[in-house]
């Protein structure tokens, strides 16, 4: 039964979607009405006609006042209290839209400003050339001690591997471990 319902779904997801939006008659409820079209929605009953003189008068003066500037910053406490027709409002929208297509994030670039103009650290109090020429030297290299239980290691800049064998540390010229007699690793 399972096997069925997996496979019925299955098929389902590959055709095409009924008017109501499923694609499997079952998930239909009572408020689907099936593979008959949905009604058409009618747009003029719940927006208001805006005459197209107005809406070219809207965003002339909205132009203007971008150039002028005067108009409040977008999203702020000004702008958001602008009736939506305000031609202020469409003004603020522009300037943040041309100000994200130009530069992005403003909030990341004015950051990148302040970091940019941090103070530093004077000249005087900053590391001398002597003392950065003292970190800069080579250190001596640290002791190479095989390790009980371990594998041998490769001593850098020789041929030789160095073996710990009965908790004495011996330079051989191979890698493979053996047992040693007292005698020979004296």
């Amino acid at each position: 039964m399972v096997a069925q319902i997996q496979r019925r779904r299955e098929a389902a997801s590959r055709c095409e979607p009924l008017h109501c939006g499923h694609r499997d008659p079952l998930d239909c409820g009572p408020d689907c009405n099936g593979d008959e079209p949905p009604p058409p929605v009618v747009l003029a009953e719940h927006v208001e006609h805006i005459p197209a003189e107005d809406a070219v008068q809207l965003w002339a003066e909205a132009r203007q006042l971008y150039f002028a500037a005067d108009f409040p910053k977008y999203a702020t406490k000004e702008w958001r209290q602008l009736h939506p027709d305000d031609p202020r409002r469409l003004a603020g929208a522009l300037d943040a839209a041309e100000n994200w297509r130009k530069y992005g994030d403003e909030e990341a670039l004015l950051q990148w400003f302040r970091d940019a103009n941090a103070s530093r650290e004077p000249l005087w109090a900053r590391r001398t050339l002597a003392e950065l020429d003292a970190l800069a030297k080579h250190r001596r290299p640290h002791d190479v001690i095989a390790t009980p239980g371990w594998p041998p290691i490769k001593v850098p800049g020789t041929e030789t591997w160095r073996h710990n064998l009965d908790g004495r540390q011996v330079d051989l010229d191979h890698n493979i471990p053996r047992p040693v007699r007292h005698l020979e690793a004296a």
